[in-house]
């Protein structure tokens, strides 16, 4: 996904899953915890980083450089579609067509938490 100036992807949690973030390109703020009001790590980080965020882990990371941050989301076990590419948050959201595939092995259905 591509991230504006100034704008996140967003305070969220995924309870059943794990997330691994890697950035290509921008400089961005990843902040987390146990808690959404307890995000007790928080570090700066630009292109060539990766972030790893275990299930249940509130997380956010805010674009703050000069240019779109570059964002590239890996999510165990699947979240979406093979082969699916979202450019923007938005056009994620907006998205109703964009399921698992059925060989990947899916935990009972949890809903995502959002700050």
């Amino acid at each position: 996904m591509s991230i504006p100036v100034g704008g996140d992807i967003g305070l969220e949690a995924h309870p059943e899953t794990d997330q691994f973030l890697r950035l290509d390109a921008g400089r961005g703020r990843v902040q987390m915890g146990p808690a959404k009001d307890r995000l007790t790590f928080d570090q700066t980080v630009s292109n060539g980083w990766c972030v790893l965020v275990p299930a249940g882990t509130w997380h956010n990371i805010t674009n703050i450089g000069p240019t779109p941050m570059q964002v590239h989301a890996i999510y165990a076990p699947a979240h979406h579609t093979p082969g699916k590419v979202q450019a923007t948050a938005a056009a994620a959201a907006a998205d109703r067509d964009d399921a698992p595939a059925a060989w990947s092995v899916q935990p009972k259905q949890v809903v995502d938490h959002h700050g």
